[in-house]
């Protein structure tokens, strides 16, 4: 059987094949974990909420010190190229800034060169079961620092929360602290209450500033529906009437369980289902 056709990626400067590009081992991504991410959707061939991307990237880059090494117009000329290049209608964009590369030290140089990669992933976004079944949740304690506002390559509390959900049957993790639930391990987490408030935790430092997120909300505000940004516990979340998660990768999907125990009616619900008509026709409408 012939072997795939490898992924053009792009770092540093240069377009490559996936197994020509090579990062140093001392690429301080690597040794601490300093660097920024962002993903991108595609659907259709075109890139879903760039803008807001761009302008969290940037955020991020700064909050940590750090500097881009070209324009974020720049950066969207790049995802389109890979984008046409890879041949991909559906999936993601993956985007990784680290400060750069020297020999192992806390205290980094101040004339580093930043690393930047990009590359391609294929993936089915829009028509996947989620939609119509919807997503089961495990509850687990956020271990996660005190800047998660900044969108830091440090994963390792999300992807052990994962493992967590995922050996109880649940597709998600909503993590909680003091009491009330932050957000999910990849995703922004809502209820809609018996009176169809939309509630969700107010951006800060405890929570990612979610793109898909502000873009479901202003959404929301424009059609009259009622947002509160306020923070919610386990109890509310299990009596609520609906549930849903969004992220760049899943858009807007339903939960319909929390630790075994069915939201509402155990079904995807009008809020969601309006919410996901919208935030998809304005994902569409507004893709470049």
């Amino acid at each position: 059987m012939p072997a795939a056709t490898p992924r053009t990626v792009y770092l540093n400067g240069a377009f490559l094949p996936e197994n020509e590009a090579h990062v140093s081992i001392f690429d301080r991504g690597f040794l601490f974990g300093d660097g920024i991410y962002e993903v991108t959707a595609v659907l259709d061939g075109k890139l879903i909420d760039s803008p807001l991307h761009m302008a969290r990237l940037e955020r991020s880059v700064g909050e940590i010190g750090g500097h881009l090494p070209i324009s974020t117009d720049e950066i969207v000329a790049i995802e389109k190229r890979l984008v046409e290049d890879n041949k991909l209608t559906e999936g993601v964009i993956y985007l990784q800034y680290t400060r750069g590369a020297e020999d192992r030290n806390f205290l980094y140089s101040e004339n580093l060169e930043p690393t930047l990669l990009l590359f391609t992933q294929a993936k089915t976004l829009e028509h996947v079961a989620a939609v119509e079944k919807g997503l089961k949740v495990k509850i687990v304690p956020d271990q996660r620092w005190e800047r998660r506002d900044i969108k830091t390559v440090c994963l390792l509390p999300q992807v052990l929360a994962k493992r967590i959900a995922k050996a109880e049957g649940c597709d998600e993790a909503w993590m909680i602290e003091d009491g009330f639930i932050t957000e999910g391990a990849s995703s922004t987490a809502y209820i809609i209450t018996q009176d169809d408030k939309i509630v969700t935790r107010g951006n800060g430092n405890a929570i990612l500033p979610g793109c898909t997120r502000l873009a479901v909300l202003d959404l929301a505000r424009e059609q009259g529906l009622t947002v509160e940004e306020r923070l919610f516990t386990v109890e509310e979340a299990m009596a609520a009437r609906e549930a849903c998660l969004t992220s760049a990768s899943n858009f807007i999907v339903p939960i319909t369980s929390i630790d075994g125990k069915p939201v509402g009616d155990g079904k995807p619900g009008a809020m969601f289902k309006r919410l996901r008509e919208l935030y998809m026709d304005n994902a569409r409408r507004t893709a470049v």
